[in-house]
């Protein structure tokens, strides 16, 4: 499943393969991943839907976005790829399927850069809770999107345009340089303040209980880290020469990622309630527009002193 050695293609089979021979276990993988991309598809659907007019949940909003276009792009490419498999005939041009890569890398990082943020954002709650209640610009969290969005254009643009101008070596530095990003800033940012996040829980007071956001955003950063870094280390690796796992086992592990967000929200915000689109919007509000005060103890001194009021 790889174009060349550099540029990568989640769904094209390799150059000079005989295409007549089906692997078996290639098709087993991508059907897989198909199914569960579709699942997901319709997770992150349903969370962009039922936030669409709450202006509170940007962040939550762009990475459902971000989400969905992954799970999208795989789906074309996976697709692509079983029907030249099963058709034993090319027929998806070679560029269509690098024009893909892009594009997935795109929404990748896009998750990522999102993902960072947000927990860099529930940290900061925690340590700077008078300055995050009282003195946070109102737009930050739209601001924030906005430059993390230029960002990852930048990036791609820049490696698209490298890697099309037939310079291996322009190439293979700024996907070298596009991984290192990954995993040298975002990554340990994000491992860093969720860590900051796991303690505030287990040396919290039993008054003090977490927020339901702080527990999701936790949990979606524990499953990027298990399931969807390893792409960006792998691929690092890969650059240097290494070959690590299957790109398609890759592509599987993120898609689980992407595509158990919307659960990780169902089941953290949700309680004993029937299943119904009333209750899912019911257990999205739970969780994303909780208010920073937890009203429990909103009439408790010792929480009046802690967080003193604006």
């Amino acid at each position: 499943m790889e174009v060349t050695t550099v540029y990568p293609s989640p769904a094209s089979p390799t150059e000079g393969d005989d295409i007549c021979d089906i692997d078996v276990t290639d098709a087993a993988i991508d059907s897989v991943t198909l199914l569960i991309c579709l699942c997901g598809l319709a997770g992150n659907g349903a969370v962009l839907w039922l936030l669409q007019r709450n202006p509170t949940t940007s962040y939550i909003n762009n990475l459902a976005f971000a989400s969905f276009s992954f799970l999208h792009f795989m789906v074309l490419s996976t697709l692509l790829y079983l029907l030249e498999e099963l058709s034993c005939y090319t027929i998806v041009p070679l560029v269509l399927m690098r024009a893909l890569f892009p594009l997935l890398l795109f929404s990748y990082n896009l998750g990522l850069y999102l993902l960072t943020a947000i927990s860099i954002d529930r940290c900061t709650s925690i340590l700077c809770p008078l300055w995050y209640r009282c003195r946070r610009p109102q737009r930050l969290s739209w601001v924030v999107c906005a430059l993390l969005w230029a960002l990852c254009i930048t990036v791609i643009v820049t490696m698209t345009a490298l890697c099309q101008s037939r310079e291996h070596d322009h190439c293979q530095v700024s996907l070298i340089t596009m991984y290192a990003l990954n995993l040298f800033l975002f990554a340990p940012a994000m491992l860093i303040s969720s860590t900051i996040l796991l303690i505030k829980f287990k040396c919290g007071s039993q008054q003090q209980r977490p927020k339901r956001l702080d527990i999701v955003i936790f949990l979606v950063v524990l499953s990027f880290l298990l399931f969807a870094l390893p792409l960006s280390l792998s691929s690092f690796l890969q650059q240097l020469s290494y070959t690590v796992v299957s790109s398609q086992v890759l592509f599987l592990l993120t898609c689980i990622h992407s595509s158990t967000n919307p659960i990780i929200y169902l089941l953290v915000g949700r309680f004993r309630r029937p299943c119904s689109m009333g209750s899912l919007r019911l257990s999205l509000q739970r969780v994303f527009e909780e208010p920073e005060e937890n009203t429990a103890h909103s009439h408790d001194p010792a929480m009046d002193t802690a967080f003193p009021t604006c």
